[in-house]
């Protein structure tokens, strides 16, 4: 473990009171919250795909209050350039000199809104800060401080002046989350919220810091993963590739994405080892943006997600007695 790394049962303990200052203003997202921390906890990227006013703007902003994150907001537009994206030389007067002025991309969180309403150019701007943490500008390169990460929303049913992200962009999100309608209750809640704190906006107390942040996050390096879990990971992927419904399956990108963000769901329940469980609950956000359907299968409505929770129920977990059974931050032999 790195010097700088908490242990599993501090991680947990942090990233629970992380989701209830969100689940504050958030109310009856805690699943979807979770998948969102589990992915920044992974140090990925979110893709927050669902219909207008169910919270994503809010669920971007709140986790960078929570987690004591620099938050800057870009509203993605046709018009928009890839220096307005990554910033551009700006010619000092003074100074007689051209000088670089840093774009919105420079920051903790960066959530990219409506990033579907932008054409490719300018999303393969935030590709590469997405990707390798830096921007090249002019053929200068610049790197981006730590700890970085892209929560981008999109509106899946509407297309008219939309750019579709591409396979290979989707694929650089470690996962997409939908949050869907609220109960009833869950809405009268809402409401209920909102006039006892009398104003519009909400704004969260940090929980943690920057620094926090990243030995959470590398604390994900000591959490066991059994071989038998790999390769559980592995047949999941390869089933994807297979399906009869699939025309390209998912890369090893995915496996890795299961394989991060399943160490990171260990973490946050306080766990320095990995359950079948902990692959499960992430397999269906984690692969299903990466699986492209054979064109007859949006004939018959077929969705990715089911065809990722039929791998699931058609691939063997790994059996509980093959699993470690040491408690949480004993020493392993």
């Amino acid at each position: 473990m790195s010097d700088s790394a908490l242990p599993p049962y501090e991680v947990g303990r942090l990233a629970g009171a992380v989701l209830d200052s969100v689940g504050s203003v958030l109310v009856g997202k805690r699943d979807s919250l979770e998948l969102v921390l589990a992915g920044i906890l992974a140090g990925g990227h979110v893709l927050l795909e669902d219909l207008p006013g169910l919270g994503k703007t809010l669920t971007a902003r709140s986790f960078a209050q929570a987690l004591g994150l620099d938050f800057r907001r870009l509203q993605f537009t046709p018009d928009l350039l890839p220096a307005d994206v990554t910033g551009s030389f700006l010619y000092d007067q003074r100074k007689g000199d051209f000088a670089f002025r840093a774009g919105p991309v420079f920051t903790n969180m960066l959530l990219a809104d409506e990033i579907n309403r932008t054409p490719p150019k300018t999303q393969a701007a935030l590709l590469e800060a997405m990707q390798e943490k830096q921007v090249s500008v002019e053929g200068v390169t610049y790197r981006l401080d730590p700890p970085f990460h892209v929560l981008a929303t999109a509106n899946p049913i509407e297309y008219e002046g939309t750019y579709p992200l591409p396979e290979a962009q989707l694929d650089r999100f470690l996962l997409r989350v939908s949050f869907g309608y609220p109960t009833a209750d869950e809405e009268f809640d809402v409401l209920r919220r909102r006039m006892t704190r009398r104003q519009e906006e909400t704004f969260l107390q940090p929980v943690v810091n920057a620094q926090t942040l990243q030995s959470m996050q590398a604390a994900l390096e000591s959490i066991t993963v059994e071989d038998s879990i790999v390769r559980y990971i592995v047949s999941l992927a390869a089933a994807t590739r297979e399906h009869p419904s699939v025309l390209v399956g998912s890369s090893p990108r995915g496996s890795l994405a299961l394989l991060l963000l399943a160490r990171a769901r260990a973490a946050m329940t306080g766990r320095d080892f990995v359950v079948p469980e902990d692959v499960k609950d992430v397999a269906v956000p984690a692969l299903a943006h990466r699986i492209t359907l054979r064109p007859e299968m949006w004939l018959r409505r077929v969705d990715p997600a089911f065809v990722v929770q039929e791998v699931l129920a058609g691939t063997p977990a790994p059996a509980s007695g093959a699993l470690p059974t040491y408690a949480s931050g004993t020493s392993q032999a």
